[in-house]
């Protein structure tokens, strides 16, 4: 298994700012965090094994993290750190939302997540 099926977990850092951003895009957590683990990906950001705490309050199961991209995202992972257990790749999905909604952190509506 790439990822738990349940449980799963962001920093709180980037928990608290999905929700803000929700607040400003109205788009919610998991559509932004999706959007950033790709955009993290494709910036060629990777997981070193760095600790992380995953203590945001915001604890999902994979399908509504992931939705339909739960076969690229797992795919991806694999590809990238095909030894890692599901516990660190976990940790490594989390890394790469923390990583890549820093590239929307100026974003005040859904149009300048587009753009």
């Amino acid at each position: 298994m790439i990822l738990p099926n349940r449980g799963m977990k962001l920093t709180k850092e980037t928990d608290e700012f999905l929700r803000r951003m929700k607040g400003r895009t109205k788009v919610t957590p998991n559509i932004l965090a999706r959007m950033a683990f790709f955009i993290s990906v494709e910036s060629g950001n990777r997981y070193n094994n760095e600790p992380i705490d995953l203590d945001g309050t915001l604890s999902l199961d994979k399908v509504t993290w992931l939705g339909d991209t739960t076969l690229a995202t797992e795919m991806t992972l694999q590809m990238l750190y095909p030894e890692h257990t599901s516990q660190e790749n976990t940790k490594a999905w989390a890394y790469h939302v923390m990583q890549g909604s820093k590239s929307f952190r100026n974003a005040k509506s859904i149009e300048d997540l587009v753009f």
